[in-house]
């Protein structure tokens, strides 16, 4: 029998992917970027007998983190996000938690670096730190299965926005070419929006095809 589930759902109002990964034998469940209808994310959880213990933010935005609150309250699940972005969950301004209408994010209960591995039941996902997007933006990679979830570093035909005052172009392009890049080409890639012609791609199609990689295509020339 294959313990593994995996289950990518589109939450909210913002194109967010939320994504459940579970191991069937151990009923242990993760939670990445909740960001809304936590009560359907249960659902699905409990339809397959798992319990959801930890909630792993890609990164500290607010569209990504606006349904912490709600999710630990409903599961008792752990906060886990890279530790160069946990303060900033406390950070928010009112501004975005209005503009969002979002409920404060509760302070990170585990702290995420680069090299991490998060286990769930036999499963072994690798933590890889992608700064650009935001200082402390992660991916989290299974080889076993060929997947990695991209956050919003990578997208389907687009990469993650830098206009924002914690972000760096070149701290993104960067993070994709040495971090991601040098995934095999077979692996599929899992964003953290759904802003793309699919909902998943793989690590050869965007290097191949997504137009804001051209400047790494020249240089690994």
């Amino acid at each position: 029998m294959d313990n593994f589930f995996f289950r990518q759902k589109l939450v909210g109002n913002h194109a967010i992917f939320a994504y459940l990964i579970g191991d069937i034998a151990s009923h242990e469940a993760v939670v990445v970027d909740p960001a809304d209808d936590a009560d359907k994310l249960i659902a699905v959880a409990d339809s397959k007998g798992l319990k959801i213990t930890k909630i792993i933010n890609t990164h500290g935005h607010v569209d990504h983190i606006m349904g912490n609150a709600v999710m630990q309250k409903k599961t008792g699940a752990r906060i886990c996000i890279h530790e160069d972005e946990a303060a900033y969950l406390e950070k928010i301004g009112e501004f975005w938690l209005t503009l969002f209408s979002a409920q404060r994010s509760p302070p990170a209960d585990e702290l995420l670096k680069d090299g991490d591995v998060i286990q769930v039941g036999d499963q072994s996902w690798q933590v890889i730190h992608t700064p650009g997007h935001t200082p402390g933006g992660i991916c989290l990679y299974y080889p076993d299965r060929g997947l990695c979830l991209t956050g919003d570093t990578l997208f389907v035909g687009s990469v993650g926005r830098v206009d924002g005052p914690r972000s760096s172009g070149t701290q993104l392009l960067n993070s994709i070419r040495t971090k991601l890049m040098v995934l095999p080409e077979d692996t599929e890639i899992f964003p953290g929006h759904d802003y793309g012609v699919s909902p998943s791609s793989t690590i050869g199609r965007e290097r191949w095809n997504n137009p804001y990689l051209s400047a790494l295509r020249l240089i690994d020339k």
